[in-house]
């Protein structure tokens, strides 16, 4: 019989944390962060054996992108992306999150994403009928690690 199950408090809120960018050595905390999440998705190449009537998958490759869903309220995304019509001069970011729910027995997990680029960003935007003006800005990324990882939750 098995003893543990999840209480509802080691769940992480969404809230709790933070997500700073870097771009050219400026360190940026994105206040008007609405919502980040970043997916890894592995590229795999089908594989026919001798002897196998199956089809195989082997990992040859992966491709790292995120969404931001932010509150139009700051200029740093436009800024990059203006520099780059004006000079050809791609802006790459670090991405820092932190999932810091101080209530939750897992602790905290930081995972940095390197090698950031937006895929397309917002220059310019009016909505008569929306109260908080938010924008989505795609983005891709070479690598990650974590640099704090949750624990087991206390039972």
């Amino acid at each position: 019989m098995n003893d543990k199950e999840l209480l509802a408090r080691d769940v992480i809120t969404g809230q709790r944390g933070r997500a700073v960018a870097t771009v050219d050595g400026e360190v940026r905390i994105l206040f008007e962060l609405k919502k980040v999440e970043a997916t890894v998705t592995f590229e795999k190449q089908d594989i026919r054996t001798v002897g196998n009537l199956g089809t195989q998958s082997k990992v040859v490759g992966y491709k790292g992108a995120g969404t931001m869903t932010k509150y139009y309220v700051s200029s740093w995304d436009r800024k990059l992306a203006i520099t780059y019509m004006k000079t050809g001069v791609v802006a790459f970011f670090t991405l820092l999150v932190e999932n810091d729910d101080k209530s939750s027995s897992v602790g905290k997990q930081t995972t940095v994403l390197y090698d950031c680029s937006f895929d397309s960003t917002v220059l310019a935007k009016m909505d008569v009928d929306n109260q908080a003006l938010e924008e989505d800005s795609p983005f891709t990324f070479g690598k990650a690690e974590i640099l704090n990882e949750f624990v087991e939750p206390v039972f």
